[in-house]
């Protein structure tokens, strides 16, 4: 773990990084849990993501460990197609796959449902928490820049076709409704119960985007960059990836689909009105105050190339 410009009055929580190994060999680790001590810098492994059951096409796709949610006092953890629950001590309590659930990355909880983004199926897919079923969900499709949102049943087999032509990446959602964004959706959009639209504009490539205060907060990964894209373009915000330098890397000549680079941004949570973090690739979480602009401190995981930050979260159980 390494560790700069620390500064003082570093917000007093713990953070959940999940992470995936992005082009990783047969045998090797494909990723895990860590907890995050802001205050103590210290990073404690909790998962370490090894099965023989995920699929060895590009990219990390299968390999690692996605979206992390909490719910009561249970923590849910997404891979590329099935859903975990675990307790606070990440004793595995039980899974749940669905048929439309392919290549899995960001989930949210909302009231009594778990919502998770199928990039495979251009969809969102809806987890009761309370009867553990499967039992809503939405494809997107444009034509142009006009979206619909098409409802269909994720228990049967009428569904949508396998086509992940939109990338999608990141759901969120609170009282205003759900917020969807992806590779390719050329923006964050907004579904209200019936119809979607587009609620704002972002650059190709983001991940992790969604609103927050008087506007979106977002890692616009192409740029190598975490942004806060205000109404108020004073109160912009832009901060740089951690970039390391060549000869602290591992990993390199293990990447046979040479997809995995440093400086890759993805993962992202915000802690207060201050303080938000964000995740990019060899596994390093970036710690950046807003008011000021700067970085206060990183935390790095890991010095494998291939090892890149997926999910990330504020821990609500200390």
């Amino acid at each position: 773990m390494h560790n700069k410009t620390r500064q003082p009055g570093l917000p007093q929580c713990t953070l959940i990084a999940s992470s995936v190994v992005r082009g990783s060999q047969q045998g090797d680790s494909h990723g895990g849990i860590y907890l995050i001590d802001l205050q103590q810098q210290q990073v404690r492994q909790m998962i370490d993501w090894n099965t023989a059951n995920i699929d060895w096409q590009g990219r990390g796709w299968d390999r690692g460990l996605r979206g992390i949610a909490f719910h009561g006092e249970r923590v849910y953890i997404a891979a590329s197609d099935e859903l975990f629950v675990y307790d606070s001590q990440f004793r595995k309590l039980g899974s749940w796959r669905n048929p439309f659930l392919r290549h899995c990355h960001e989930i949210c909880v909302w009231q009594d449902h778990l919502f998770l983004t199928s990039t495979g199926f251009d969809s969102i897919l809806g987890f009761n928490l309370n009867t553990h079923v499967f039992d809503w969900a939405i494809q997107l499709d444009n034509n142009g820049m006009q979206y619909r949102a098409g409802r269909f049943d994720p228990n049967s087999d009428q569904g949508p076709l396998m086509l992940n032509k939109l990338h999608i990446n990141n759901v969120f959602c609170n009282a205003d409704g759900m917020f969807i964004s992806g590779l390719h959706t050329g923006g964050l959009l907004h579904f209200n119960g019936q119809g979607i639209a587009m609620s704002a504009s972002l650059p190709a490539g983001t991940h992790n985007a969604r609103p927050w205060a008087n506007g979106v907060v977002f890692n616009d990964t192409q740029a190598d960059v975490v942004r806060y894209a205000s109404r108020n373009e004073e109160e912009d915000r832009v901060f740089p990836v951690p970039q390391p330098k060549p000869d602290q890397l591992t990993g390199n000549d293990l990447d046979d689909s040479r997809i995995a680079r440093a400086g890759f941004g993805r993962g992202l949570c915000l802690i207060d009105d201050q303080w938000l973090a964000a995740g990019s690739s060899p596994s390093t979480v970036a710690l950046h105050h807003l008011p000021s602009q700067t970085t206060a401190l990183t935390v790095q995981i890991s010095t494998d190339v291939r090892n890149a930050v997926h999910g990330l979260a504020v821990w609500p159980f200390d």
